[in-house]
């Protein structure tokens, strides 16, 4: 099934489903690029009106809490909670090597660098515990709260 999702993700009826809104599909980037109405247009990998006023809000954030863990088990690769995505090869490359990031295409080279990125790396919890995990809550967001 995942390796023909694209086909129904990168369509005007697939981006109606909230799980095509973030499939990102190494294999298939042209498609992704042209076709992602959320995802593509979120990390300014895509030309779009806002772009500016989206770069300018998100540098407003005073600290980015990113938060995940390998077994998650939904989100592939669950280091993509951490900006970091597959190569062509389906290696796991890190944040600092993304092209987003390169470039800072929204500002998240900008908001490293200003040291406002937090990692929060949970192993042990699943994709729909994460909301509900105290274990979570203590250690990745409680000290962060104003």
């Amino acid at each position: 099934m995942k390796s023909n999702l694209y086909r129904l993700c990168y369509t005007h009826v697939g981006q109606d489903f909230s799980i095509c809104n973030y499939w990102n599909d190494p294999h298939h980037r042209d498609l992704y690029l042209n076709n992602s109405n959320f995802l593509a247009l979120l990390n300014d990998e895509r030309l779009h009106p806002n772009a500016s006023a989206w770069k300018k809000n998100f540098l407003r954030i005073r600290k980015m809490v990113l938060i995940g863990g390998p077994d998650d088990g939904v989100i592939m690769p669950w280091e993509s909670s951490l900006f970091a995505f597959y190569d062509d090869n389906e290696t796991v490359r890190e944040m600092k090597s993304q092209p987003v990031y390169l470039t800072d295409a929204f500002g998240l080279k900008t908001l490293d660098a200003r040291s406002d990125l937090v990692f929060c790396i949970m192993p042990g919890v699943s994709h729909t515990y994460w909301h509900s995990n105290r274990t979570v809550y203590d250690t990745c967001v409680d000290k962060w709260l104003t």
